[in-house]
């Protein structure tokens, strides 16, 4: 049985051993190549990834075990990801992310990994035909955008809603497509909706921002709202075939 990462009570938070922002100038030369790293690690992406798709992304806490009941329902959505011919995407680490890759794969569908380097917490799960591991979080963000038709987003902390407001920010300033963004568990994420029609009636958000996101304790309801958009704007051909090349790899 694969072993589950759990974060131990006494685990620390590993500062980094200097300073990398926020203190001063930097040479020139230093500058540049941060620029090359970022521009290698974006490369790298896209070629890993140039002929995978169509993808969704499925968002969601590193921190859920196998037992949780939202494990077991991100599960079944990568499951049904899988069945509906889409690649399911997820940052690659454990709890909600492992569980949706590991859905797609068991069902015999494509499933990718966009893990990020952390001091702590984000281990890469087995469960996926390809992997990316970035040093930095905004070319991940970029990443696990640039190929997804849709997103759903299960309960999680910061990281998840920072990938959520990112999103939704998107879409909203129509800076790409508007997709289908499915926030589920409406018990979690209901004081969340509140506070965004709050947002509304104070007008920092227009009204029909709140349209762009379907709120639902349905996974049935989830998929149609999915499989509705899709059918309706794409055709789905998955390339099954190129996933062998990964493998080779």
């Amino acid at each position: 049985m694969k072993k589950m990462y759990k974060k131990p009570d006494n685990e620390r938070i590993i500062p980094p051993e200097k300073p990398v922002y926020l203190d001063g100038p930097k040479p020139r030369i230093y500058e540049l190549g941060f620029a090359f790293r970022v521009f290698r690690e974006f490369i790298a992406a896209f070629r890993t990834l140039h002929f995978a798709g169509p993808c969704i992304t499925v968002f969601g806490s590193a921190r859920y075990d196998e037992f949780h009941p939202y494990y077991k329902i991100a599960e079944e959505f990568g499951k049904r990801l899988a069945l509906l011919g889409l690649t399911t995407m997820t940052g690659g680490g454990p709890g909600i992310m492992e569980a949706a890759n590991k859905g797609a794969f068991q069902a015999g569908g494509s499933s990718i990994g966009c893990n990020i380097q952390l001091p702590f917490e984000q281990k890469p799960n087995p469960w996926v035909n390809a992997t990316i591991t970035f040093q930095h979080f905004f070319t991940r963000k970029v990443v696990l955008v640039k190929y997804s038709y849709g997103f759903i987003i299960m309960p999680g902390g910061f990281g998840t809603m920072d990938e959520f407001f990112e999103t939704l920010t998107l879409v909203q300033t129509k800076s790409i497509i508007q997709f289908p963004i499915v926030l589920f568990g409406k018990d979690y994420y209901k004081p969340l909706m509140d506070y965004m029609h709050f947002m509304a009636n104070k007008k920092t958000i227009h009204e029909d921002d709140l349209k762009l996101v379907l709120l639902t304790d349905d996974i049935d309801h989830a998929m149609q709202h999915i499989k509705t958009y899709i059918k309706q704007n794409y055709t789905i051909k998955p390339r099954k075939r190129l996933w062998w090349l990964f493998e080779k790899r």
